[in-house]
């Protein structure tokens, strides 16, 4: 119970900062998600955030996507937000609302081609390293344009926004360039009117910079730690 009440305490004040982020530049606080990353935590915590009407989380593997689900039998709306391999694929097709980290043209036809043997269509977000860091996955911005007009030549799979993970700072306002030059990149893709393609997704922001990158149009927001506290991280698969 005590648990309980410090996550419904956390999930409070950042729904709260998220629309204060929004009051701050005329948005809608309805146009921002909040997905609560699960990744590493236990069922136990993810239930007692279903318990604070949570229904949006996000996890980074696939295995453990798989896990989690099949503990949890309730409709919740999960979401692949870590590095994804093709062999890792039949754990997250047609088991996410969105996979935010699509970072090849190579992976996206791979989740076309799966789609179409399972006959859903995937919503997909493009990863873009938008920093140009060298640790981070994700399309360098000048690789996007291409990326997307080769991507919406594929049926089965819809790509419904971008998605970054800006660099790791003490100070959230070095990275509003980074968010504001996501929108743009996204404004920019969305006027060159490319068939099938009507973007209107960004995620990006996490625990440390989540207000900034509301300010400056996130319609996804990741927080982990600042819902469910500092996490314990496992061995990689």
């Amino acid at each position: 119970m005590q648990e309980t009440r410090a996550i419904q305490k956390a999930i409070s004040e950042v729904s709260e900062r998220i629309a204060a982020a929004c009051g701050r530049v005329g948005r809608n606080p309805d146009e921002v998600t909040l997905i609560a990353v699960s990744k590493t935590m236990p069922v136990e915590a993810i239930r007692e955030a279903m318990a604070c009407g949570m229904i949006e989380f996000g996890e980074n593997r696939p295995q453990e996507l798989r896990d989690k689900q099949a503990e949890i039998s309730e409709p919740l709306h999960w979401h692949m937000i870590g590095s994804l391999q093709t062999n890792k694929l039949k754990y997250v097709i047609g088991k996410t609302v969105l996979i935010h980290s699509v970072d090849s043209v190579t992976l996206a036809k791979a989740i076309a081609e799966m789609s179409e043997k399972k006959e859903i269509v995937t919503d997909i977000l493009l990863e873009v390293n938008i920093a140009g860091e060298e640790s981070k996955h994700g399309l360098a911005p000048e690789q996007v344009v291409q990326a997307v007009q080769e991507i919406a030549r594929l049926s089965h799979i819809r790509v419904r926004g971008l998605m970054t993970v800006a660099p790791y700072t003490e100070d959230a306002e070095k990275n509003r360039i980074y968010f504001r030059k996501m929108k743009q990149l996204m404004v920019d893709i969305n006027s060159k009117n490319i068939d099938n393609i009507d973007m209107d997704m960004l995620s990006m922001g996490m625990t440390g910079d989540y207000e900034i990158a509301v300010e400056e149009g996130a319609t996804l927001v990741r927080v982990g730690t600042g819902i469910f506290g500092h996490r314990v991280y496992l061995p990689k698969e």
